[in-house]
């Protein structure tokens, strides 16, 4: 359904979202892998905090726990408890199917980037059945932007300031949605050029703007 690629766009319309609290609610999952990874190195973790910050690669939030050295080792862990423990815990946020549909019904292309590595975001689309014309992981922030540029992405929708600047790599409309942890008077601070809701606002927005 969703392949990590490199190719570039045919051209058209190609719309990208987020995945992590943009379609999905993986929160449950993750605070899940967490708590396992402090119950096997007998680390303290709040999960819920962890939770609560969520956008950044993993290696990032591993570094509020554990020092430099361990980093690497301790991805390699969270990756391994992770499909068993936090892809079924998880699941879609509201209007995400229909903002889908939105794209595919305009006859664009619908691209998902995110900082998730491919393989476990790839285990999240098949899991929920979304329907994802291309995948592209282990991409943060001003990458986004990079890839967005290569697709000819016009749209780009996420939950956090870093999706706001991805959006402003590529040139492309900044469409932010508040189901992530920002509210809306931030996003719009940080450069978002529309802020919704959640996805249930996007399928008349986008009819909207592609008729303006």
């Amino acid at each position: 359904m969703a392949v990590d690629d490199a190719s570039g766009s045919a051209g058209g319309l190609v719309v990208g979202f987020d995945l992590d609290m943009t379609l999905i609610d993986s929160r449950p999952g993750i605070a899940a892998v967490w708590d396992a990874v402090a119950a096997k190195t007998g680390v303290p973790i709040d999960s819920e905090l962890a939770v609560s910050r969520l956008g950044p690669p993993l290696a990032h939030e591993a570094a509020q726990w554990f020092p430099e050295h361990e980093v690497p080792g301790i991805v390699t862990m969270y990756r391994e408890m992770y499909p068993e423990l936090a892809v079924h815990a998880s699941d879609h946020l509201p209007g995400v199917v229909d903002a889908l549909a939105a794209v595919h019904r305009a006859g664009g292309r619908v691209l998902v980037i995110t900082a998730k590595n491919g393989p476990h975001a790839q285990l999240h689309l098949d899991h929920l059945g979304l329907a994802v014309d291309e995948l592209v992981g282990g991409a943060w922030a001003e990458e986004k932007g990079e890839v967005l540029r290569a697709r000819g992405a016009s749209i780009y929708v996420g939950d956090h300031l870093g999706d706001v600047r991805a959006a402003a790599v590529a040139d492309a409309t900044s469409v932010a949605v508040t189901t992530g942890p920002y509210s809306a008077e931030e996003l719009s601070a940080a450069g978002a050029d529309v802020v919704l809701r959640d996805l249930t606002e996007f399928p008349a927005w986008l009819s909207a703007h592609l008729a303006s």
